[in-house]
C-alpha cells in the first residue's frame, strides 16, 4: 500500500510539473492555458483547462486511494 500511495503522489506531481513545463514552453495543457487563456484573454479556455487538470488529479487520487485501501485489507 505504501508503494501505491507513493506512486499516486508521484503521478500527481508529474501532472503538475508537466503543466508548469507547458507554461514555459514545453507544450501540453500548460501551454494551452497560457497561449489561449492568458495571452488571448479567453478566460473560459483557461478555466476549462484548470477544471480539466483538477479533475485529472482527482481521478488519479481516487484510483490511488482505492488501490491502496484494497491492498491494505488483504
Amino acid at each position: 500500500p505504501a508503494l501505491i500511495s507513493g506512486l499516486t503522489i508521484t503521478v500527481i506531481a508529474l501532472i503538475g510539473y508537466s503543466a508548469i513545463a507547458g507554461a514555459i514552453g514545453g507544450g501540453g495543457l500548460g501551454d494551452l492555458a497560457i497561449r489561449y487563456g492568458y495571452q488571448r484573454f479567453e478566460t473560459t479556455m483557461m478555466l476549462a483547462i484548470l477544471v480539466l487538470l483538477v479533475v485529472l488529479v482527482a481521478i488519479v487520487q481516487l484510483i490511488g486511494d482505492f488501490s491502496a485501501r484494497r491492498l491494505t485489507r488483504r
